[in-house]
């Protein structure tokens, strides 16, 4: 299987991976090459996947916020391939397409309401070295969204932050499930991946 990832994607073999290539397909229309990366040490990517699979059945923050907070921190990350993916994952879970488009430049776009404006900016805090989350930004949102659904946010956001800078260092890229489904593609930050020499 060739690859241009950092690690060279394995074939993806045993009865799990048969389930896990089949699943692929029918949610993506296509196995990511970045399960063919993480199949080289498959209990990571199972603990992943697992961790991923409980995170979603969450459900104190609204999924719109989810998405956009998620979207946010693989844009500030520079992740291409998390941005691509949960913008195509708008579309199958119903959720406004228009607005999940604006995220890589939200700051500048009118789209958006002022508290998606600031789960956004926390996610974005989130993601620096060091974090730049100040008291005022938690207070606030735990005053707008409630206790359980701040900390729900701030772990998907730390999932995200961890995931994204795991595909960003293997060299995982964006494959286009956008465009695979009629969206119109995102530009990817310009802090995407280069390719490797």
């Amino acid at each position: 299987m060739a690859s241009s990832t950092r690690v060279p994607a394995v074939e993806i073999n045993g009865v799990y991976g048969a389930l896990l290539k089949r699943m692929s397909r029918r949610m993506l229309g296509q196995v990511p090459e970045s399960i063919g990366v993480m199949w080289n040490n498959p209990p990571v990517f199972k603990d992943l996947m697992g961790f991923g699979r409980k995170a979603e059945k969450w459900d104190r923050l609204d999924p719109q916020l989810s998405t956009l907070a998620h979207m946010a921190s693989a844009g500030a990350i520079g992740c291409g391939f998390c941005l691509d993916l949960h913008y195509f994952m708008t579309r199958r879970n119903g959720l406004d397409e228009a607005k999940a488009r604006e995220v890589p430049r939200w700051r500048d776009s009118d789209a958006f309401t002022p508290l998606e404006r600031r789960v956004m900016e926390y996610a974005e805090a989130m993601c620096q070295t060091p974090p730049t989350v100040t008291d005022e930004m938690s207070a606030r949102l735990a005053g707008e969204l409630g206790a359980a659904a701040l900390v729900e946010l701030t772990a998907k956001v730390a999932f995200m932050n961890a995931t994204s800078r795991l595909n960003v260092s293997l060299g995982i890229r964006s494959q286009e499930f956008a465009a695979s489904c009629g969206l119109p593609p995102l530009a990817v930050p310009s802090t995407d991946v280069a390719s490797p020499s």
